[in-house]
């Protein structure tokens, strides 16, 4: 009879520890995940800040009645495009992220030309309107670039803690899947060629 009792303490002494492991590791799960949700929503955040910064843009310089006309319609549509995209901070795929990050590719390319075709318009390039936004501009693509790697730094520890044992094991259970990073757009790797 002693050794029946011993040997029920010590199974439900094991069984209320892996309980206790494992509500450690769904809540910790949890936190991560949350983590990422919320740099999700600043990634996001930042990318509306630009999307709104443009139609102020665009209407300063369409007070320039010589400027072309493409690549005032080429931005709007980008950004059209790019803000019509959106993602469920809970699906965050490769390929999800794949998609999103190249219609903001094509809104940073479209604001690219929209620059280089101003260097043409020294009235444009002097105006005070546009020099503002042209300054909150680059400050966005700066903390844009912020955001993404702390998306990325916060994506690392979700995705560490649901490959690392036991949490692998609550995490597969739970269905918490890993999430994906930004990656540098193609070509980044190469230096820009530079002539004068």
């Amino acid at each position: 009879m002693k050794k029946s009792l011993i040997m029920l303490i010590v199974v439900v002494g094991a069984i209320l520890l892996l309980i206790m492991i494992g509500s450690r590791s769904y809540n910790n799960l949890v936190a991560k995940e949350e983590g990422v949700t919320a740099a999700w929503s600043q990634v996001e955040n930042v990318y509306q800040r630009r999307a709104d910064l443009i139609p102020n843009l665009v209407n300063t310089v369409k007070g320039y009645a010589d400027f072309e006309q493409k690549t005032l319609t080429q931005v709007i549509e980008a950004r059209s495009k790019a803000t019509s995209m959106t993602i469920d901070p809970t699906n965050l795929t490769e390929a999800n992220l794949q998609q999103f990050q190249q219609a903001q590719e094509g809104l940073s390319s479209a604001l690219s030309r929209l620059m280089v075709v101003v260097e043409r318009y020294p009235d444009l390039k002097a105006n005070q309107n546009f020099m503002d936004l042209q300054a909150q501009l680059e400050g966005t693509e700066n903390r844009i670039a912020v955001e993404r790697r702390n998306f990325n730094t916060t994506a690392q520890e979700y995705n560490t803690l649901v490959r690392r044992f036991p949490s692998n094991i609550y995490a597969g259970i739970f269905g918490f899947d890993k999430k994906a990073y930004f990656q540098a757009d193609a070509g980044a790797e190469k230096a820009p060629d530079v002539q004068f």
